[in-house]
């Protein structure tokens, strides 16, 4: 079975192609690989492609996003990255959609109620769930009427308990829909289940502590298969110092801000995910390589920005090891997850009370890996990150009702 993947962004696309029709225990390299970038420069869009051993990569005077999804696809069938004769050997697309609301707590089929779902959630995710959008419904003018699955970041939080996603607002947010979603749902939930196959357990019966730190940081509680709690809510906002967002912050700031320096509400739209966490303290990027590499040269506000990452990362990891009432393994993944041996040593130290131990030679590697010490009380795992084999593997799950 060949599903197409798609994860269509505001201003950047990504798609693969798995080729399931023999079984995998784990995820296989997808047969071809495309993105769009549509920063580029104005007026055109970079595509590039890989498949049958060969890559390309070219700007294309295109600025409709349908037609960039149409030039991207094409090259499935056309040139040097060839690897279906036509395009009706697609027979399932997968989509990662951002924000599927208090309905939506497992993959599903897109029907045309499921559009209208995602439209009227846009309001809570109006940089995401447009383009979600239309990435399907380029799909469907692309490839006719192939079966397509919608996996929502947000649903693997959505049974979440309502002590852990409400807010202690008026209970009329409640009836409004104001409550904490939390996302990364689908790394989450990837991670979750790829560390009870490595530690050789089953997932029921594990408590674990899955960190999605990347460009943008979330952490789970995961209680026996379950999220329980989450850093992020309402928004993607809220919780751990990130890149450019700067997590949770006191509201009486912003009230501040509006009243004595007359923000608007775009402003501090601006303010909070543009120009804050490690790019606004340290005053250099969003990347947390170069924040560190500057923290090693002695640049006293990279290490700032280090300190506060850290501090605040020790914090909800209490916060979410408090709601599992236990733990017996950490997980890292993401971007700075995966690749980040000082973030390991820092974000693990003040956890040895439980027992966590890491090893002394820690490494990055291009395999998953337990980092934890053979004397270690707790595992700790490095995980790369598969949401695309997540998201087929969904479509496999749907393959009954098509």
């Amino acid at each position: 079975m060949k599903i197409l993947v798609l994860n269509a962004g505001s201003s950047s696309h990504k798609s693969c192609l798995f080729d399931l029709t023999e079984g995998h225990s784990e995820a296989p390299e997808p047969l071809w690989r495309a993105s769009l970038d549509w920063t580029h420069q104005e007026g055109s869009v970079e595509l590039s492609a890989s498949g049958s051993g060969e890559s390309v990569q070219q700007v294309l005077p295109i600025t409709d996003k349908a037609a960039g999804l149409e030039a991207m696809v094409k090259t499935l069938v056309e040139g040097p990255t060839q690897v279906l004769s036509s395009l009706g050997e697609i027979e399932a697309v997968g989509h990662r959609v951002v924000h599927g609301g208090r309905d939506y707590v497992d993959s599903v089929r897109v029907t045309e109620e499921v559009k209208a779902a995602i439209q009227q959630l846009i309001p809570l995710a109006p940089a995401h769930n447009p383009a979600n959008l239309q990435g399907i419904e380029a799909m469907e003018r692309i490839l006719g009427d192939v079966p397509q699955v919608a996996m929502f970041d947000t649903a693997f939080h959505a049974r979440m308990p309502k002590a852990a996603a409400l807010y202690p607002g008026p209970y009329s947010w409640v009836e409004q829909g104001i409550r904490r979603y939390g996302f990364h749902g689908i790394s989450h939930q990837y991670v979750a289940q790829r560390a009870a196959d490595l530690m050789g357990r089953d997932l029921a019966d594990l408590k674990l502590l899955t960190c999605h730190l990347g460009n943008g940081c979330s952490l789970a509680a995961v209680k026996g298969g379950i999220s329980v709690d989450t850093t992020m809510g309402f928004t993607p906002l809220e919780g751990l110092m990130m890149g450019s967002r700067s997590g949770s912050v006191d509201p009486g700031i912003l009230i501040y801000l509006m009243r004595q320096e007359g923000y608007s509400a775009d402003q501090l739209d601006t303010l909070l995910n543009k120009e804050s966490g490690l790019k606004g303290i340290s005053g250099l990027s969003n990347d947390m390589r170069g924040i560190a590499e500057a923290m090693e040269q002695g640049n006293a506000r990279a290490k700032l920005a280090v300190d506060m990452f850290i501090h605040r990362l020790h914090r909800e990891m209490g916060a979410m090891i408090a709601s599992l009432g236990g733990l017996d393994a950490v997980v890292f993944t993401a971007g700075i997850g995966e690749n980040s041996p000082l973030l390991w040593q820092r974000a693990s130290a003040p956890f040895e009370f439980l027992g966590l131990r890491l090893k002394k030679d820690l490494a990055r590697a291009k395999d998953d890996q337990d980092i934890a010490a053979a004397d270690s009380g707790v595992s700790v795992l490095v995980i790369h990150t598969q949401e695309e084999w997540a998201i087929a593997q969904a479509c496999l799950g749907h393959r009954y009702s098509f």
